[in-house]
């Protein structure tokens, strides 16, 4: 049997890099409109679904600082709610036994659409703010605050993990004397 040796005319052809060359193959487009009008879609829907919720922010101050804890003793948060709209399910609360005592775990989960929650707070949710649903009425302190993306379509979410805070007056009472929010209000 002969060996038949085939001649190639097409040099090897080698992608060129398309780092900074816009393709139209490319599915995601931040310069969209659709992705402004998923986003107000998506906020409506927060808000006609969703639940009122009060929203007391807490101001950070640096002296109460505890360095054996990493947090702060004193957690003086303002006395007026904000009055927000936000996704979360309802539990019941929980008291088990375990081998330490009584525990309770009611962790829940708070949504919140991104650009509608940052307009209204003037700043992104941040972990030691308190929000108080008005349907249950206890307070849950966010301990965990997450962004969700959808970058698809262009819609984002704050994925706010809080657990039930344990009110103690000196929370509501703390003076705000030398204290003062981004927008000057206290």
């Amino acid at each position: 049997m002969a060996k038949k040796n085939y001649k190639v005319n097409i040099p090897n052809l080698i992608p060129e890099p398309t780092d900074d060359i816009e393709s139209e193959l490319n599915l995601f487009d931040p310069n969209n409109p659709d992705i402004t009008l998923f986003n107000l879609i998506d906020d409506e829907l927060i808000r006609l679904s969703g639940s009122k919720l009060l929203y007391y922010k807490y101001i950070q101050i640096d002296q109460d600082f505890d360095p054996v804890y990493m947090e702060a003793q004193n957690k003086p948060v303002s006395k007026e709610p904000i009055v927000v709209y936000g996704h979360y399910e309802p539990t019941v609360l929980e008291e088990n036994l375990n081998q330490f005592g009584i525990e309770l775990t009611n962790d829940q989960l708070f949504i919140f659409n991104k650009s509608y929650i940052e307009r209204v707070l003037h700043r992104s949710p941040h972990p030691g703010d308190i929000v108080e649903p008005k349907f249950q009425k206890q307070k849950y302190e966010l301990f965990e605050v997450q962004e969700d993306s959808f970058e698809a379509y262009g819609v984002y979410h704050y994925v706010c993990s809080a657990k039930l805070l344990r009110d103690s007056p000196d929370v509501q009472d703390t003076p705000l004397t030398e204290v003062v929010d981004e927008t000057g209000v206290y």
